[in-house]
């Protein structure tokens, strides 16, 4: 198209009062008018309205207009709005130019007059720019209509469900012996008091059973590579020792096992015992025993008495020491990560004094209180005793000044579930909760909080950034702390809320999908308000409390809406893909790899017949760190040649 051919429409928004405050937008598009190559400018109150985008079209029809420029705000919040005005008219979407007067203007200025000075230079930048602007094609790739979920605690299982329920395939990959995470522990749900174990159980058993669902558990997801709607990951399969398709759950290897009831048992937070063949707990899904390597005498020795007892009492011959890792590849066209989280470690605090004798988290709690846990669902000392003074103290990890600075969100729930519980299982205890503030945000919470309150639960604020201290005191334990004024508190026992943190597999995973991670350590998700489930990398999706600390139903609700957005481009069959993306002069690449090192995507790799760099265009996302990085300018970025952006920057100054 020759320069005479370029017609230049420029729109004004006022965004109510948003820019028109401190902005002359009639002033605006008059100066606009007069710019090379524009033959219209307008001011409109709402350009994002339905009436604002008929004026482009209109003149789109009537006028000609092949290049558009709006001024108004943020292109993060409504340039595809745009772009889709232009495709729909005919014309190119990226023949489109967003001149941003809110945020960098109106909205950082008081002065009207320097404010409106700022937007007309905004704009004869913006005009200047889309002068040159090209045409370029929208591109799509083929879906291969499967999806990867990566965790299988209540997220995952929903996640995998809700894809599967659609009709795709869906692989679920848990790193443990059995799926239901943190949610399988727990006892009682608040604020309805549901047991956890009946709620979760049957969709464990749904995904199990679904036709459209590959049940993966002890694995681990080692690698992925590719690009949206064609991933290839590799997932190793570690050996159960055990054939799942001849085990039937008897039991009868993990109690002929000579160390049966002497290993610390994992899922009950050590407060149980298990032998080396076992299940997690009753209700694993899938109900298949699994020999644990580190403790089993015969994998570390070679030698379990005349022969493994396990072995001897299994009926089935299941037993099988031959097995190794397996290495298993798959492809999918989305990801979705579920993989939950960890809990803070109170010992790394000397001050809560976890490791004293009846010092416990939350989570210990649970399993204590949970009639299929170590004690049978009695809350007892070490001494075998019912407690009878008990403390609760929150924050434990959370809201540090200097550190975990983000709230835990559930833990003043579960605080308030263990003191209900402790009054309803332990006559006459005395309950004490130390809180700092009580955040009952939800469906049904803040009833809860105060039907606990009611019952004769005591409440004490303590200050969170005072001293806290808890010590032996006999046989018994002393709490002190700061609130309104000196706290000393005896008890029995202490439970500690202690903080939820980023899964410890979270950096691996992160490091193999290329997410980032927040400054909390949690994964990032695209927008915190208009993308809270997408990720950075397309096709990849986040779903409960990897992306940050959630309860139940909000987990599950992110969960529900990750397999929706993961199925969309399954359903399409084809996904779109960023035009905007760097080219390689093959001229002038000297094939020095800097930008390969630099490049956040894996887009640029050495081509070692020519000696020379190439770029995948599909794994681009077009962040144009490889030009700037370039020595010797073989990269360039469709959509941001330096001639455009100089032209920008001359306009402006």
């Amino acid at each position: 198209m020759s320069r005479d051919e370029i017609k230049i429409g420029v729109y004004v928004c006022h965004c109510g009062i948003n820019i028109e405050a401190t902005v002359d937008t009639a002033r605006v598009a008059e100066f606009a008018s007069h710019l090379p190559g524009v033959v219209v400018a307008r001011d409109y109150k709402y350009m994002c309205s339905d009436p604002g985008q008929e004026l482009i079209r209109e003149d789109m029809r009537e006028l000609g207009v092949n290049r558009v420029v709006v001024a108004s705000c943020s292109p993060r919040m409504h340039e595809p709005t745009y772009r889709a005005v232009l495709a729909e008219t005919g014309g190119n979407e990226y023949c489109f130019e967003m001149a941003n007067i809110r945020e960098q203007c109106s909205w950082v200025h008081k002065n009207r007059e320097e404010g409106t000075k700022k937007a007309m230079d905004l704009v004869e930048g913006a005009v200047a720019r889309a002068y040159l602007l090209e045409p370029l094609e929208p591109r799509e790739v083929d879906v291969i209509p499967a999806c990867l979920v990566i965790g299988g605690g209540v997220s995952g299982i929903y996640a995998a469900l809700g894809v599967a329920e659609k009709g795709f395939k869906t692989y679920l990959v848990e790193k443990t012996p059995s799926i239901g995470g943190h949610m399988a522990q727990l006892d009682k749900t608040f604020p309805t008091l549901d047991c956890s174990a009946c709620i979760l159980t049957p969709k464990m058993v749904d995904a199990a059973r679904h036709p459209n669902i590959e049940l993966m558990t002890y694995s681990e997801v080692m690698d992925v590579s590719g690009y949206v709607g064609n991933f290839n990951v590799t997932i190793r399969k570690k050996p159960r020792y055990i054939d799942i398709d001849l085990c039937t759950g008897c039991g009868l290897c993990g109690e002929a096992c000579i160390l049966s009831g002497k290993i610390p048992n994992e899922f009950d937070m050590k407060k149980g015992k298990r032998g080396a063949a076992y299940v997690p707990f009753p209700q694993a899904v899938p109900l298949k025993y699994t020999i644990d390597p580190e403790n089993c005498i015969f994998l570390k020795k070679g030698k379990c008495g005349k022969s493994p007892a396990c072995q001897e009492a299994c009926p089935r011959d299941a037993i099988d020491f031959t097995q190794r890792e397996e290495i298993v590849e798959i492809e999918v066209g989305s990801i979705i990560i579920a993989t939950g989280y960890d809990l803070f470690d109170p010992s790394t605090e000397p001050q809560y004094g976890y490791g004293l004798p009846n010092v416990i988290t939350g989570l210990e709690f649970e399993r204590l209180i949970n009639a299929s846990g170590p004690t049978g669902g009695k809350v007892l000392l070490e001494n075998g005793e019912y407690p009878k003074k008990v403390v609760l103290i929150q924050c434990v990890g959370s809201r540090e000044i200097g550190g975990r600075s983000y709230c835990s969100r559930f833990c003043c729930m579960y605080t308030a579930k263990h003191a209900h519980l402790i009054e309803e299982k332990i006559e006459g205890a005395e309950v004490t909760v130390l809180y700092t503030d009580v955040r009952a945000f939800g469906k049904g919470f803040e009833e809860f909080y105060n039907r606990v309150k009611s019952e004769g639960i005591n409440y004490i604020w303590r200050d969170l950034y005072a001293s806290i201290e808890v010590t032996q005191n006999g046989d018994g334990l002393k709490v002190k702390a700061e609130g309104v004024g000196p706290i000393e508190l005896d008890a029995d026992m202490v439970v500690l809320a202690t903080a939820a943190v980023p899964s410890r597999d979270a950096k691996e995973i992160g490091s193999v999908l290329k997410i980032p991670e927040s400054p909390d350590g949690f994964f990032m998700e695209s927008h915190p308000k208009l993308k809270p489930i997408d990720t950075a990398s397309d096709g990849i999706f986040l779903a409960g409390c990897c992306q940050s600390p959630k309860d139940i139903p909000d987990s599950v609700a992110q969960a529900c809406g990750a397999a929706s957005r993961a199925a969309i481009s399954l359903f399409r069959g084809k996904v779109p893909i960023e035009v905007i993306s760097s080219q390689i002069n093959e001229e002038i690449c000297s094939g020095c790899r800097m930008c390969e090192e630099i490049c956040a995507y894996g887009a640029l790799s050495f081509d070692e017949e020519k000696g020379l760099m190439t770029v995948n265009e599909v794994l681009c996302k077009g962040c144009g760190s490889c030009a700037s990085t370039c020595p010797s300018g073989a990269i360039t970025m469709k959509h941001y040649k330096d001639a455009q952006i100089f032209a920008q920057i001359e306009a402006v100054v």
